[in-house]
């Protein structure tokens, strides 16, 4: 039977009047272009004695350099050169009002010795450090408290040596908690792009207690087997930007957290409003994650055009009683795989706690995810989306998902209440109801899902009613 065009044009119009009383912010509002800035006053490191022969130690150089553009900061700010050359250094901390620029030869290279790399405070919202109670090795390149940071370059390198780090870890040697390759904390106007990233000791870029940031145009390498060299972990933050990323690590590629158990909930900063665009990589863990640290809470996550290619896992929540939190609002689009273990993972059960005082009764809220426009060959398994007994994850929302599955039991669900449409294969039971037209309400920002989808094939989903 062939429907009217005039019948199907009316119920176009009721799906989009259904589906637009669930409004949203926009993502386009918050990735926008962003220039370097021009500062007033430049420096090069090598004025400062520093020797780039990947040899010489010149943490002193870059800490003294700073030190002489921070004079500069009320004054339009500065502008610390790294030049072509490899440049040994130990961690240095950031001011306000700067840009640190590598020229498309320069390599600021990581010590390899701890004592390089001093220990500090643990973060309040993990209330140890994350591997092991105590304190935990300050970043590389370090920042607190600072505004209008920025970190750039021609395609020049930033790389963490973090072998001697990754071997600590395997021999069960380390003191404390290995450092970042970049961590700013409780900043604001943050722009980090054009650059290689390296082999970090642990996370790679850790933006933690900070408003407005940007992450462009980066490469983040490490090896498959390098432990945690997650790529991009926005931490307690809001207002993340992160677009046209390479990422292949030995970790998640992107994971958002908002600290861990009890101290993450008393800390009470959650991860919000992040765009996460262009973004191409592959991993033996997760591309994009959430948590498991989320006790914070995270919502509003926009993640679009992906690609993600011999890999583990592709979208990934993780969390745990325990964790309390939330994750709400999150809408994934237009991912591409190939060759993924599991396309879709939802974990209730992520064990490790910071030590015996977490209230195993926080319980996390897990609610409107949703996931549309994926196509996926060779694909082993499509989703195992486990809840927790007591706790279903609600909401989930699964649309126009195309997947070369190579497992006889594609999907996995438990402890999960959800919707599908046009999903191939065809969803797990708790997640078959249809969504339209009775739960457009239910599903986080589906008004596009009508839009985009259906402009290519008008008709074909009334027809499956």
């Amino acid at each position: 039977m062939r429907i009217p065009s005039t019948l199907v044009e009316v119920l176009l119009v009721l799906a989009l009047f259904c589906c637009s009383l669930w409004t949203v912010w926009s993502s386009t509002t918050l990735c926008q272009q962003t220039n370097e800035e021009v500062r007033p006053h430049s420096v090069s490191i090598t004025e400062f004695g520093a020797v780039g022969d990947g040899v010489t130690l010149n943490t002193k150089a870059f800490q003294n350099a700073i030190f002489y553009l921070n004079s500069f900061a009320d004054k339009g700010g500065a502008k610390l050169f790294v030049p072509a050359g490899r440049w040994l250094t130990g961690s240095f901390d950031l001011i306000s009002h700067l840009t640190l620029s590598l020229d498309k030869d320069a390599v600021i290279l990581g010590s390899t010795n701890p004592e390089d790399w001093p220990v500090v405070d643990p973060l309040p919202s993990y209330g140890r450090g994350r591997e092991l109670p105590g304190g935990r090795h300050k970043s590389l390149i370090y920042g607190h408290n600072l505004t209008d940071v920025i970190i750039t370059g021609n395609n020049g390198t930033i790389d963490g040596q973090g072998s001697i780090w990754w071997n600590r870890f395997w021999n069960r040697s380390l003191d404390y908690t290995r450092p970042h390759l970049v961590e700013l904390m409780n900043s604001t106007g943050v722009l980090i792009s054009n650059l290689t990233f390296l082999n970090s000791p642990f996370w790679t870029i850790h933006p933690v207690y900070c408003s407005q940031v940007t992450v462009q145009n980066v490469r983040i390498l490490a090896p498959h087997d390098s432990p945690n060299t997650d790529g991009i972990d926005p931490d307690s933050s809001d207002n993340v930007c992160i677009e046209d990323c390479y990422i292949s690590t030995g970790d998640d590629l992107i994971a958002i957290k908002s600290g861990w158990d009890e101290y993450g909930i008393a800390y009470g900063r959650p991860s919000t409003n992040i765009i996460i665009h262009r973004l191409v990589g592959r991993t033996q863990t997760s591309g994009i994650a959430i948590g498991s640290e989320m006790s914070g809470g995270v919502s509003e996550v926009h993640a679009e055009d992906i690609q993600f290619y011999d890999s583990y896992n592709a979208i990934r929540i993780k969390t745990s009683p325990g964790r309390g939190g939330y994750v709400r609002n999150i809408y994934v689009s237009n991912v591409t795989l190939a060759n993924v273990d599991i396309a879709i993972t939802f974990t209730g059960l992520y064990g490790e706690h910071p030590d015996d005082a977490y209230n195993p009764n926080a319980l996390p809220v897990i609610e409107k995810i949703t996931i549309k426009d994926v196509v996926g060959e060779n694909i082993k398994t499509a989703g195992l989306i486990e809840g927790i007994e007591g706790d279903n994850f609600v909401n989930i929302c699964l649309s126009n998902i195309i997947l070369n599955v190579t497992s006889n039991y594609p999907w996995n669900c438990s402890y999960v209440k959800g919707y599908s449409d046009l999903v191939q294969p065809e969803a797990c039971e708790p997640l078959k109801e249809r969504i339209f037209p009775g739960h457009c309400s239910d599903c986080y920002y589906l008004t596009n899902q009508i839009q985009s989808s259906n402009s290519q094939n008008r008709g074909a989903w009334f027809m499956s009613w």
